[in-house]
Protein backbone atom coordinates (compact mmCIF):
# COMPACT_ATOMS: atom_id res chain seq x y z
CA UNK A 1 0.00 0.00 0.00
CA UNK A 2 1.49 3.20 -1.11
CA UNK A 3 0.56 6.21 1.32
CA UNK A 4 1.16 10.13 0.49
CA UNK A 5 1.33 12.61 3.12
CA UNK A 6 1.97 10.11 5.89
CA UNK A 7 3.63 12.89 8.17
CA UNK A 8 0.90 14.54 9.06
CA UNK A 9 -2.00 13.82 12.15
CA UNK A 10 -4.00 12.03 9.58
CA UNK A 11 -1.60 10.49 7.88
CA UNK A 12 0.35 9.15 10.39
CA UNK A 13 -3.26 7.43 12.02
CA UNK A 14 -4.07 5.98 8.36
CA UNK A 15 -0.55 4.59 8.63
CA UNK A 16 -1.24 3.23 12.16
CA UNK A 17 -4.17 1.54 11.10
CA UNK A 18 -2.84 -0.12 7.82
CA UNK A 19 0.35 -1.72 9.77
CA UNK A 20 -1.84 -3.08 12.26
CA UNK A 21 -3.99 -5.18 9.63
CA UNK A 22 -0.18 -6.27 8.45
CA UNK A 23 -0.37 -4.04 5.16
CA UNK A 24 3.06 -3.98 3.87
CA UNK A 25 3.14 0.33 3.55
CA UNK A 26 5.16 2.25 1.92
CA UNK A 27 5.10 6.11 3.23
CA UNK A 28 5.39 9.06 1.51
CA UNK A 29 6.34 12.61 2.44
CA UNK A 30 8.64 15.40 1.94
CA UNK A 31 10.50 15.00 4.97
CA UNK A 32 12.84 12.22 5.21
CA UNK A 33 13.42 12.21 8.80
CA UNK A 34 10.15 12.36 10.30
CA UNK A 35 8.86 9.30 7.90
CA UNK A 36 11.82 7.43 9.47
CA UNK A 37 10.49 7.98 12.79
CA UNK A 38 7.17 7.06 11.84
CA UNK A 39 8.65 4.13 10.26
CA UNK A 40 10.51 3.38 13.75
CA UNK A 41 7.21 4.05 15.90
CA UNK A 42 6.01 1.40 13.75
CA UNK A 43 8.48 -1.48 14.47
CA UNK A 44 10.37 -0.40 11.38
CA UNK A 45 7.87 -2.33 9.15
CA UNK A 46 6.36 0.39 6.51
CA UNK A 47 8.74 1.60 3.62
CA UNK A 48 9.95 5.08 3.47
CA UNK A 49 9.50 6.62 -0.06
CA UNK A 50 10.29 10.53 0.56
CA UNK A 51 8.73 12.88 -2.62
CA UNK A 52 7.98 16.19 -3.31
CA UNK A 53 4.42 15.61 -4.71
CA UNK A 54 4.45 19.26 -6.05
CA UNK A 55 6.88 18.76 -8.75
CA UNK A 56 4.99 16.14 -11.03
CA UNK A 57 8.53 14.25 -11.91
CA UNK A 58 8.66 13.31 -8.40
CA UNK A 59 5.30 12.20 -8.31
CA UNK A 60 5.19 10.69 -11.41
CA UNK A 61 9.00 8.42 -10.10
CA UNK A 62 7.47 7.58 -7.08
CA UNK A 63 4.89 5.29 -8.71
CA UNK A 64 7.82 3.11 -10.50
CA UNK A 65 9.93 3.37 -6.95
CA UNK A 66 6.98 2.13 -5.34
CA UNK A 67 6.73 -0.94 -7.52
CA UNK A 68 3.44 -3.03 -7.60
CA UNK A 69 1.07 -1.41 -5.86
CA UNK A 70 -2.42 -2.43 -4.67
CA UNK A 71 -3.62 0.05 -2.76
CA UNK A 72 -3.06 3.65 -3.06
CA UNK A 73 -4.21 6.08 -0.29
CA UNK A 74 -3.94 9.74 -1.49
CA UNK A 75 -3.85 11.68 1.45
CA UNK A 76 -1.25 14.50 0.52
CA UNK A 77 -2.87 18.24 0.91
CA UNK A 78 -1.79 21.63 1.21
CA UNK A 79 -4.07 23.57 3.29
CA UNK A 80 -4.68 26.63 0.44
CA UNK A 81 -6.93 28.62 2.74
CA UNK A 82 -7.99 32.27 1.80
CA UNK A 83 -9.02 34.41 -0.56
CA UNK A 84 -8.09 33.66 -3.99
CA UNK A 85 -6.29 37.02 -4.52
CA UNK A 86 -4.34 36.37 -1.48
CA UNK A 87 -2.39 33.87 -3.33
CA UNK A 88 0.87 34.06 -5.43
CA UNK A 89 0.76 32.08 -8.75
CA UNK A 90 3.28 29.66 -7.34
CA UNK A 91 1.05 28.81 -3.95
CA UNK A 92 -1.50 28.50 -6.61
CA UNK A 93 0.38 25.69 -8.79
CA UNK A 94 1.70 24.20 -5.66
CA UNK A 95 -1.65 23.59 -4.04
CA UNK A 96 -3.23 22.13 -7.40
CA UNK A 97 -0.21 20.31 -7.42
CA UNK A 98 0.06 18.79 -4.47
CA UNK A 99 -4.12 18.33 -3.78
CA UNK A 100 -5.19 17.00 -7.35
CA UNK A 101 -2.36 16.36 -10.15
CA UNK A 102 -0.02 14.28 -7.96
CA UNK A 103 -2.92 11.92 -6.89
CA UNK A 104 -4.18 12.08 -10.72
CA UNK A 105 -0.55 11.17 -11.68
CA UNK A 106 -0.42 8.54 -9.31
CA UNK A 107 -3.40 6.76 -10.53
CA UNK A 108 -2.55 7.02 -14.12
CA UNK A 109 0.79 5.47 -13.33
CA UNK A 110 -0.26 2.78 -10.48
CA UNK A 111 -3.92 1.49 -12.37
CA UNK A 112 -2.57 -0.34 -15.33
CA UNK A 113 -0.39 -2.72 -13.04
CA UNK A 114 -3.75 -3.13 -10.78
CA UNK A 115 -5.78 -4.01 -13.86
CA UNK A 116 -3.27 -6.41 -15.22
CA UNK A 117 -3.86 -8.07 -11.85
CA UNK A 118 -6.82 -7.81 -11.39
CA UNK A 119 -7.44 -6.43 -7.92
CA UNK A 120 -6.73 -2.85 -6.30
CA UNK A 121 -7.86 0.00 -4.76
CA UNK A 122 -7.84 3.93 -5.43
CA UNK A 123 -8.44 5.83 -1.88
CA UNK A 124 -8.98 9.86 -2.26
CA UNK A 125 -8.90 11.60 1.22
CA UNK A 126 -10.72 14.56 0.22
CA UNK A 127 -12.55 17.10 2.72
CA UNK A 128 -16.44 18.07 2.92
CA UNK A 129 -14.96 21.01 1.06
CA UNK A 130 -15.21 18.62 -1.90
CA UNK A 131 -19.02 19.00 -1.36
CA UNK A 132 -20.02 22.01 -0.40
CA UNK A 133 -17.64 25.36 -0.40
CA UNK A 134 -17.43 28.46 1.78
CA UNK A 135 -15.74 32.02 1.95
CA UNK A 136 -12.40 31.63 1.80
CA UNK A 137 -12.01 28.00 0.59
CA UNK A 138 -12.48 28.53 -3.55
CA UNK A 139 -9.00 27.40 -4.28
CA UNK A 140 -9.15 24.23 -1.66
CA UNK A 141 -12.63 23.55 -2.46
CA UNK A 142 -11.33 23.39 -6.23
CA UNK A 143 -9.01 20.98 -5.93
CA UNK A 144 -11.33 18.78 -2.94
CA UNK A 145 -14.08 19.05 -5.90
CA UNK A 146 -11.68 17.91 -8.47
CA UNK A 147 -10.82 15.07 -6.79
CA UNK A 148 -13.97 13.98 -5.97
CA UNK A 149 -15.08 14.08 -9.59
CA UNK A 150 -11.85 12.59 -10.94
CA UNK A 151 -12.94 9.65 -8.56
CA UNK A 152 -16.40 9.31 -9.26
CA UNK A 153 -15.17 9.13 -13.47
CA UNK A 154 -12.43 6.98 -12.42
CA UNK A 155 -14.96 4.24 -10.65
CA UNK A 156 -16.98 4.16 -13.79
CA UNK A 157 -13.83 3.55 -15.78
CA UNK A 158 -12.38 1.10 -13.88
CA UNK A 159 -15.96 -1.07 -13.20
CA UNK A 160 -15.10 -4.70 -13.53
CA UNK A 161 -11.31 -4.66 -13.66
CA UNK A 162 -11.47 -5.52 -10.10
CA UNK A 163 -9.91 -2.41 -8.81
CA UNK A 164 -12.14 -0.32 -6.56
CA UNK A 165 -12.43 3.43 -5.90
CA UNK A 166 -13.34 5.11 -2.33
CA UNK A 167 -13.75 9.18 -1.45
CA UNK A 168 -13.48 9.90 2.18
CA UNK A 169 -14.74 13.13 3.21
CA UNK A 170 -13.47 14.62 6.49
CA UNK A 171 -15.19 17.62 8.03
CA UNK A 172 -13.13 19.67 11.08
CA UNK A 173 -10.46 16.72 12.48
CA UNK A 174 -9.15 17.57 16.11
CA UNK A 175 -6.08 17.54 16.83
CA UNK A 176 -4.59 17.72 13.25
CA UNK A 177 -5.08 19.46 9.94
CA UNK A 178 -6.53 23.33 10.00
CA UNK A 179 -7.09 23.36 13.14
CA UNK A 180 -3.82 22.49 14.73
CA UNK A 181 -1.98 24.57 12.36
CA UNK A 182 -3.96 27.46 13.21
CA UNK A 183 -4.82 27.02 16.75
CA UNK A 184 -8.57 28.35 15.85
CA UNK A 185 -11.36 27.15 18.20
CA UNK A 186 -14.63 26.63 16.86
CA UNK A 187 -17.77 27.18 18.36
CA UNK A 188 -18.91 24.86 20.58
CA UNK A 189 -21.69 23.94 18.51
CA UNK A 190 -19.18 22.76 15.35
CA UNK A 191 -18.61 19.25 16.11
CA UNK A 192 -14.98 17.00 15.09
CA UNK A 193 -13.93 14.23 14.32
CA UNK A 194 -10.32 12.76 15.37
CA UNK A 195 -7.47 11.37 12.64
CA UNK A 196 -8.37 7.67 14.39
CA UNK A 197 -11.70 7.95 13.17
CA UNK A 198 -10.48 9.35 9.45
CA UNK A 199 -8.06 6.54 9.28
CA UNK A 200 -10.74 4.07 10.35
CA UNK A 201 -13.06 4.88 7.15
CA UNK A 202 -9.81 4.65 5.10
CA UNK A 203 -9.91 0.83 6.28
CA UNK A 204 -13.70 0.80 6.08
CA UNK A 205 -14.09 2.11 2.45
CA UNK A 206 -11.26 -0.41 1.63
CA UNK A 207 -12.49 -3.50 3.26
CA UNK A 208 -15.98 -3.15 2.41
CA UNK A 209 -15.47 -0.88 -1.55
CA UNK A 210 -17.41 1.87 0.16
CA UNK A 211 -17.66 4.23 -3.06
CA UNK A 212 -18.14 7.93 -0.42
CA UNK A 213 -17.72 7.84 3.57
CA UNK A 214 -18.15 11.05 5.65
CA UNK A 215 -16.23 11.43 8.69
CA UNK A 216 -18.67 14.29 10.20
CA UNK A 217 -20.93 14.58 12.65
CA UNK A 218 -24.55 14.70 11.77
CA UNK A 219 -24.70 18.11 11.54
CA UNK A 220 -21.82 19.16 9.11
CA UNK A 221 -22.97 16.11 7.07
CA UNK A 222 -27.25 17.68 7.07
CA UNK A 223 -25.28 20.93 5.96
CA UNK A 224 -23.66 19.71 3.58
CA UNK A 225 -26.84 18.22 1.62
CA UNK A 226 -28.71 21.20 2.74
CA UNK A 227 -25.82 23.29 0.53
CA UNK A 228 -26.78 20.87 -2.49
CA UNK A 229 -29.87 21.29 -2.64
CA UNK A 230 -29.77 25.37 -1.59
CA UNK A 231 -26.81 26.61 -1.78
CA UNK A 232 -28.03 30.45 -1.77
CA UNK A 233 -29.40 29.90 1.31
CA UNK A 234 -27.29 28.15 2.74
CA UNK A 235 -24.35 30.63 2.09
CA UNK A 236 -26.51 33.09 3.61
CA UNK A 237 -26.98 31.01 7.33
CA UNK A 238 -23.28 30.67 7.13
CA UNK A 239 -22.45 34.17 6.64
CA UNK A 240 -25.01 34.45 9.63
CA UNK A 241 -23.23 32.66 11.60
CA UNK A 242 -20.02 34.20 11.15
CA UNK A 243 -18.00 31.88 8.53
CA UNK A 244 -16.03 35.02 7.51
CA UNK A 245 -14.22 35.59 10.65
CA UNK A 246 -13.50 31.67 11.14
CA UNK A 247 -12.09 31.23 7.94
CA UNK A 248 -9.86 34.49 8.17
CA UNK A 249 -8.38 33.27 11.08
CA UNK A 250 -7.62 29.70 9.68
CA UNK A 251 -6.37 31.05 6.72
CA UNK A 252 -3.82 33.65 8.14
CA UNK A 253 -2.69 30.01 10.89
CA UNK A 254 -2.46 28.11 7.66
CA UNK A 255 -0.49 31.00 5.60
CA UNK A 256 3.51 29.47 5.82
CA UNK A 257 2.26 26.19 4.94
CA UNK A 258 0.81 26.90 1.39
Amino acid sequence: MLLTGATGGIGQAIARALDERGARVLLTARRTEQLEQIAAALGGRPEVLPADLAKTAEAVALAGRAGAVDVLVANAALPASGPIDDFSPEEIDRALDVNLRAPIQLTRALLPGMTERGRGHLVFVSSLSGKVASVGSSLYSATKFGLRGFASGLREDVHGTGVSVTVVFPGFIADAGMLADSGVRLPSWVGTRTPDQVAAAVVRGIERERAEIDVAPLSLRAGALAASVAPATFARIQRRLGSADLAGAIAEGQREKR
